[in-house]
């Protein structure tokens, strides 16, 4: 990257709710999820859903303070955002992968990247912004979930890229062909 580009990351909260609807838009490749796959009690029926009902979903969350991640900012415009929170408060995930509750654990369990801004290290940098802050608020336990596979593309690591995980010094703590649990410990 050029020295003289700005990069920022910024915790999600409600100055910013409008930069997260601009990032998670049609044409940056993000209109439809608004990042609630993981707060809708099942998978069944959710490739059904529409745009507008997860919008709602997350327009709901936000007004009862549920501002779960980290947006990336490059010259001030957001291009980048992890979710990340309490990993308890996703049921559906615990389920999904067999875990014991665990008011110690948080998760990270969506990364996005704009089209327009792919491919040039931001989702490490992110990780990397969102990790040093995790840590500087106390978090001691980090979980990850990305997929695995010959053939992924890049619909299918909306999880975070494996790779990105293991260089910010995550370690595999549950492993499986498809699914592993990651772990970073502070």
């Amino acid at each position: 990257m050029h020295k003289d580009i700005m990069r920022e990351v910024r915790r999600f909260d409600s100055k910013c709710h409008s930069d997260f609807f601009e990032l998670h838009s049609a044409p940056n490749g993000g209109g439809w999820c608004n990042c609630v796959a993981w707060w809708v009690p099942t998978w069944e029926a959710w490739r059904d859903r529409r745009a507008e009902e997860n919008q709602a979903l997350r327009e709901s969350l936000c007004s009862r303070g549920e501002y779960d991640g980290y947006l990336l900012y490059v010259n001030n415009e957001p291009v980048g955002w992890c979710q990340v929170g309490p990993r308890d408060r996703l049921e559906k995930l615990r389920n999904q992968f067999g875990l014991k509750p665990d008011p110690k654990s948080w998760a990270i369990t969506c990364f996005f990247i704009a089209k327009s801004h792919r491919c040039r290290g931001l989702a490490s940098h992110l990780l990397s912004e969102v990790l040093l802050d995790l840590q500087e608020r106390g978090v001691k336990r980090v979980e990850a979930f990305p997929k695995r596979g010959a053939g992924l593309g890049t619909l299918d690591l909306w999880n975070g890229p494996e790779a990105i995980f293991l260089k910010g010094g995550f370690k595999v703590w549950r492993d499986d062909p498809k699914r592993p649990v990651l772990v970073k410990e502070f």
